[in-house]
């Protein structure tokens, strides 16, 4: 057994097959593969769905979800996404963005002068902010089209991160000159990404299983901390549709927890998990 059926401490009966219906279903629809060890963190992300919607138990809510359509899965998604995340995380990544890849991308489009980014599970939008930042202040003024697309599978989080909206704490780790060049305030307790960022953003909401409406070519691709939640041959079909997507030589950076050993021949490993297309 996974957990404990009689759950009379619990404020909701919560079963061996609710969580197994709820797994398969969310596995079907984001990808996300949730293991054993995830019987109570799905309980009490759901809770608060149960409680909104007046319902007495899990069974019901699993109805719900089959009879209400695509906004409960919506909701169900953006209860179990996880969105921990940080301006200039795996500082490193930016730095090899400004020092190694910006130099190589200008040169490439030294005619066409188009450069494209995609943040993909971009969260609350620090990672894109800090790729604007990075994009700011390594391209020159005037160049060219440089544009970021950046996506989650949780809408609530790209509606925080398309507003630049923060609180003063969310800003600490980041030099007094970038706070002072690119951030504004916006009330005693929060800031907000300036103007200048915010333009060379596009913010969506994407599941990364599903149709994608862009067609790129992009030239780089950050998706860090993200297919850790995915089995590997899941894994496999997202880093195949990547690399279809990125230009020949277009770089991918992951997260420093994961890797394509085994997962992907169509990248090349270059160290500290930033790899380069090369099929």
């Amino acid at each position: 057994m996974l957990q404990q059926e009689h759950t009379k401490d619990r404020e909701f009966h919560f079963t061996e097959k609710d969580f197994h219906e709820l797994r398969v279903l969310i596995k079907a629809n984001t990808g996300i593969n949730l293991g054993d060890s995830k019987f109570n963190m799905v309980y009490g992300r759901l809770t608060k769905r149960l409680r909104a919607l007046k319902l007495e138990n899990f069974t019901d809510y699993r109805t719900y979800l089959k009879n209400s359509g695509e906004q409960e899965l919506i909701e169900l998604t953006n209860a179990i996404t996880t969105n921990l995340t940080a301006f200039f995380r795996e500082d490193h990544h930016f730095k090899t963005l400004a020092d190694e890849i910006v130099p190589e991308m200008l040169e490439r489009h030294r005619r066409d002068r188009r450069l494209r980014i995609w943040s993909a599970g971009c969260s609350t939008g620090e990672e894109p902010y800090s790729l604007a930042m990075t994009l700011q202040e390594s391209v020159p003024k005037g160049w060219g089209d440089v544009k970021i697309l950046a996506t989650d599978l949780d809408s609530n989080v790209i509606s925080h991160a398309s507003a630049g909206i923060y609180t003063n704490a969310r800003i600490e780790g980041i030099d007094n000159r970038r706070k002072e060049r690119w951030f504004d305030k916006a009330g005693p307790d929060h800031i907000q990404t300036n103007q200048a960022l915010r333009d060379m953003i596009t913010f969506k909401q994407l599941n990364l299983f599903h149709e994608w409406p862009m067609a790129g070519p992009f030239d780089v691709l950050f998706c860090r901390n993200v297919v850790i939640y995915f089995d590997k041959p899941t894994q496999r079909k997202l880093f195949d549709r990547y690399a279809d997507i990125l230009q020949p030589g277009g770089y991918l950076l992951i997260g420093h927890s994961e890797n394509l050993f085994k997962t992907s021949d169509r990248f090349e490993n270059l160290g500290h998990t930033v790899y380069r297309r090369i099929s």
